[in-house]
């Protein structure tokens, strides 16, 4: 099923309805960007390479403090 048919049928869902869908569907996605608090320097060392090199193949665009406070106060 496409995504704009499973979107049309979604939307014909009662207010309650699709709020438990958004949910459900919202729950089910993992953070990207999650960083556990527990993380050991040598661990932390891999992850920071690993964004450099992200950055550095345009895979990831750098914020500026600027950017990331904006983003978060959203």
């Amino acid at each position: 099923m496409s995504l704009d048919k499973i979107a049309s049928e979604a939307l014909r869902l009662n207010p309650r309805e699709r709020a438990v869908l958004a949910e459900a569907i919202w729950e089910s996605l993992e953070d990207p960007y999650f960083i556990p608090n527990e993380m050991s320097e040598k661990e932390a060392l891999a992850l920071a390479k690993q964004r450099e090199k992200e950055i550095a193949q345009g895979e990831a665009v750098p914020l500026s403090h600027k950017e990331l406070m904006d983003r978060l106060r959203k």
